[in-house]
């Protein structure tokens, strides 16, 4: 049992470092963003989709806090390969679900960083339940972490933002188009974007622009099936299933001087599905 454990273990961090280098070759692949002395919070950033923007912004040249509800291998290999890349990076164990852990969050960026530059809103959970099955605590499980998580991390972080920062919340293309099984989750993810598009307007007096990067089918840790991936393959226009890198080049963008008149935008990433 220990030696399959281990089998597996070993297997699952060969499947993820391998993704992570394939996004850290398209985030950096053509332009080059300078974020050199950034200060960036990516929250929920040890796996997938955040584990390739938190080192993107790390090879970029940014100063990077990330966080994590969950001890594994996942985050002593993130951990390791941060001490391996220049810059000022810290890990913190920190559940978004959970309003005290983001108030230490914020206490950790503000002793670590000073200040923050960009934030990241990336920490999501999602479940497959039919409608009909779908209990109360459940709901508020996800709509906790992926909206109400977003809006604490956001208004918890104001008092150290500096003058021009930039928020970026990781929403997903099923908020436009609905998905079975997943209404809960579907819902948290509209409720990001009229969210954003508020924060816009509040926020924009004061220098901060806020906007989305709505990811479509990415490939991420998880194992795919064959038919999970032909059926991605025929539907997105490029023909193939995202990677971490595919998300990570946009955030990058919006958080560069490049994106400077742009917020309340909703940037779909999801290969023309």
């Amino acid at each position: 049992m220990t030696a399959r454990l281990n089998r597996n273990t070993g297997i699952q961090m060969a499947r993820i470092k391998r993704i992570v280098e394939e996004a850290a070759e398209r985030a950096a692949g053509g332009v080059r963003f300078d974020h050199q002395g950034r200060r960036v919070l990516v929250t929920g950033g040890t796996r997938g989709i955040g584990r390739g923007i938190v080192l993107a912004f790390a090879r970029a040249g940014a100063n990077v806090v990330t966080c994590h509800r969950s001890d594994g291998p996942a985050v002593d290999s993130l951990v390791k390969e941060l001490s391996e890349t220049p810059g000022d990076h810290k890990v913190v164990k920190a559940d978004i679900g959970n309003e005290a852990d983001i108030e230490r969050l914020i206490g950790e960026c503000r002793a670590h960083l000073g200040g923050i530059d960009v934030v990241v809103n990336n920490a999501g959970s999602i479940s497959h339940v039919p409608f009909d099955k779908l209990d109360a605590d459940e709901w508020r499980r996800v709509l906790d972490v992926n909206l109400t998580g977003t809006f604490l991390v956001v208004q918890k972080a104001l008092p150290i933002l500096t003058p021009g920062a930039s928020i970026i919340n990781i929403g997903s293309k099923v908020a436009s188009v609905g998905i079975p099984l997943r209404s809960h989750y579907t819902a948290s993810k509209a409720g990001l974007v009229g969210l954003t598009r508020s924060l816009c307007k509040e926020l924009g007096p004061k220098g901060y622009r806020v906007n989305i990067v709505a990811p479509g089918p990415v490939e991420t840790e998880e194992e795919v099936t064959p038919e999970v991936r032909e059926r991605y393959e025929r539907l997105t226009a490029v023909g193939r299933l995202g990677v971490p890198g595919d998300i990570a080049g946009p955030v990058l963008f919006l958080a560069s001087d490049l994106a400077a008149f742009m917020t309340g935008e909703t940037i779909n990433v999801d290969g023309g599905i």
